[in-house]
């Protein structure tokens, strides 16, 4: 019934303070941003769309943020120890270089990154909202009035295999605001057949599986190939908060 889980390679991130580490040129960082969005395109090309595209909508927003003046500036840049408190064992740092020299580099760095971040950030959006249209969202079994825990179970045409993820919904506490969340475990990939179909899978979870005797499941079903961790479980995450949102 298993199948053994293959593993998927990273890809390399941009720093959160690329704009401030290293020589602040003008030359150098759209070098450095270039070549970030071009492993981010292929990655979309490759229909991987997590975590590329979250870690493109964070930079964006501190683009704008410095772009508007909102970002502290100060503390992005690279500091040196410039005193020592002997009886507090503490050190004071001072920034390297005064961000007042830096303004009219940052002000060309963040014009020319901005839209072209941005334009990768719709290019993403553009394939999620594409992969949503390829897949199919329904419940596997009759579904338990608690909803908060159970089992997501992914499959793709013309292939047997069973994606099957433990799901826990909770809530996130950021900025004062409450943001549901869904936080998923990988269960095993099972091999569907005659004798192993959704419903008997999700028999033998609850034989397993002992603290979910009366599980929710949900079949989520693409009906192209798309990559699981990096598109289509992301995806499954929006559909399946909006689905447990309707019994909050």
């Amino acid at each position: 019934w298993l199948v053994n889980v293959k593993k998927h390679e990273t890809m390399k991130t941009l720093p959160k303070n690329w704009l401030t580490e290293g020589l602040i040129d003008f030359e150098y960082k759209k070098y450095q941003l270039l070549a970030y969005l071009q492993e981010a395109e292929r990655e979309f090309r490759s229909v991987k769309v997590y975590p590329v595209l979250s870690d493109l909508v964070e930079h964006y927003k501190l683009l704008k943020e410095i772009e508007s003046g909102k970002a502290a500036l100060k503390s992005l840049f690279p500091k040196e120890v410039n005193g020592i408190d002997f009886q507090t064992n503490q050190l004071y740092f001072q920034p390297k270089i005064e961000d007042g020299q830096l303004m009219e580099e940052l002000s060309l760095i963040t014009a020319f990154a901005i839209p072209r971040v941005y334009g990768q950030i719709k290019e993403g959006r553009g394939i999620l909202d594409f992969v949503e249209g390829n897949l199919v969202f329904e419940p596997v079994g009759i579904q338990p009035i608690y909803n908060k825990e159970g089992y997501l179970m992914v499959t793709q045409e013309n292939h047997s295999d069973i994606y099957t993820f433990r799901y826990k919904s909770d809530f996130l506490q950021m900025a004062g605001e409450k943001f549901k969340n869904i936080s998923f475990w990988l269960v095993g990939i099972f091999r569907r057949s005659w004798v192993m179909t959704l419903e008997k899978l999700k028999l033998h979870l609850i034989r397993e599986i002992k603290d979910l005797p009366n599980p929710a499941a949900w079949r989520l079903h693409s009906q192209q190939h798309f990559p699981i961790q990096e598109t289509i479980l992301p995806v499954g995450k929006r559909l399946l908060i909006n689905q447990l949102g309707d019994r909050d």
